[in-house]
């Protein structure tokens, strides 16, 4: 001990001016301009504690995006914690090409179990992008490997605004314009269609009247070019990045049965909805839909360890069996890693001991209830929800719905006055995105809720309505 605390002493810890130096030097943050970056006074989390996580000033914040909608049973949970370093006292990695470890089987078993029924396989990557990505590939060879081969099925159908990740394959089966105009050479071509964004739909329609008239589109797609679709991918319920778009009820049933009626596989993109989200363990189960591959990650190690599962039917599996040349040539040098899959474990039997969803459920309420006033300000145009998923889309103009110009950034605006104030919020564009860890209390949400509030109303008396 006494070796330690001289070395510490001879080795002590940057000042938090000094790091903010170095990252402003050396560090390249993710969809963050650099230069306006350069110019504000860098946010360094230095620590967290439950659903508060502190600065290297000392400041305290409340978590409200979960870390980027990873973080579930808050920061340092003891069960997460004492996993990790138990299995870190066997081993940190080994590799799955060719060789198995207990962690990765073991977690196997356990998501097979809880996933929606017909699920039986499950194939590891690093995190949600990797996870659609695996998906897209196994779905084209699938088809390559029927009997006759169906080589024309190499077409991807998708929702308009979606987002399934960054890399090439799921970047072509996603809608974010912002993200992925540039990269559009690169893309395969794929088949976009209409979102049920009811708030303003594309249709001039409203739900239930409506009977769901938005998925006539992709019966017709399917009608016409089935022999060419290999699959339909969708983000059960709610489209995340889209600005948290709530799906109308029955919507994702009925998409269920159109591929099923066509033969086109269907795609669940679960990486920000799953493990109890939205107050189901996978939002699939909101209405007893089974797909035909389940991408999660984010939320699947508690929000700990990078890690992501693709699980898929016994019928894809069979045919990649055979000769050499039917296997599936895909992985990662972290495929199934062990510690990753150990806090994943104990991220499982968390929700089975604090009985999570049940919470998660009550408090799904409670949130609706603290977020209605804010439909009243006259720059919210909507508030949508699904459990522990909330979007507040800000508008100019109340009665056209007329958005704010992003050059505005109002969004970033109350974002950053939600920091000052103590809630730690990432906007999309003009929507305002609360998805608090699942463990937050009454208390917590109240307080995160009137943060939230106080920011809206400073933003309405800055602005000329």
């Amino acid at each position: 001990m006494k070796q330690l605390k001289k070395k510490q002493e001879n080795n002590p810890s940057p000042s938090p001016s000094t790091l903010s130096k170095w990252d402003r030097q050396y560090v390249w943050h993710p969809f963050t301009q650099m230069k306006e970056w350069e110019e504000e006074d860098p946010l360094i989390i230095e620590r967290g504690d439950g659903i508060y996580l502190y600065d290297v000033h000392g400041n305290t914040y409340l978590d409200g995006s979960s870390s980027i909608w990873v973080n579930l049973h808050g920061h340092r949970h003891r069960t997460l914690d004492a996993a990790i370093q138990e299995q870190l006292g066997k081993i940190a990695h080994s590799t799955l090409l060719g060789a198995a470890s207990p962690p990765s089987i073991l977690l196997a078993k356990k998501l097979v179990k809880i996933a929606p029924k017909g699920l039986t396989r499950v194939f590891y990557s690093d995190d949600g992008a990797t996870a659609v990505e695996v998906a897209l590939k196994m779905a084209i060879q699938y088809w390559q490997q029927q009997s006759p081969p169906q080589k024309k099925k190499n077409t991807f159908v998708h929702l308009d605004a979606a987002y399934h990740g960054d890399t090439m394959g799921s970047m072509s089966v996603g809608g974010t314009a912002r993200f992925h105009e540039r990269f559009r050479s690169l893309l395969f071509p794929a088949i976009a269609l209409d979102a049920p964004y009811c708030y303003r739909c594309p249709l001039d329609l409203r739900f239930p009247s409506c009977r769901t008239a938005c998925l006539e589109p992709l019966e017709d797609v399917l009608r016409k070019r089935h022999e060419q679709i290999a699959g339909v991918v969708i983000e059960p319920m709610v489209q995340a990045v889209a600005g948290i778009i709530t799906q109308p009820p029955g919507y994702l049933s009925r998409v269920r049965a159109l591929c099923t009626k066509y033969n086109v596989l269907l795609i669940a993109d679960e990486v920000a909805t799953g493990f109890g989200r939205t107050g189901m363990m996978f939002a699939c189960n909101h209405e007893r839909v089974t797909p035909d591959l389940l991408c999660v990650a984010k939320g699947l190690t508690g929000g700990y360890l990078p890690l992501a599962a693709t699980l898929t039917t016994e019928r894809m599996y069979e045919a990649f069996l055979g000769e050499p040349g039917k296997t599936f040539f895909h992985g990662h040098s972290y495929t199934g890693n062990a510690l990753g899959c150990a806090a994943a474990l104990a991220n499982l039997e968390i929700f089975k001991k604090e009985k999570t969803l049940v919470h998660v459920r009550k408090q799904s309420r409670l949130l609706q209830a603290l977020l209605k006033p804010l439909a009243a300000l006259p720059i919210v145009g909507d508030v949508r929800q699904c459990g522990m998923m909330a979007g507040i889309e800000l508008v100019k103009d109340k009665k056209t719905r007329e958005p704010f110009p992003l050059s505005e950034h109002m969004g970033y605006r109350i974002a950053t006055k939600c920091r000052h104030l103590g809630l730690l919020i990432r906007p999309i564009g003009n929507i305002i995105v609360l998805v608090p860890p699942l463990s937050a209390t009454e208390r917590e949400l109240r307080k995160m809720v009137h943060i939230l509030t106080k920011a809206c109303r400073t933003a309405c008396r800055t602005i000329s309505l």
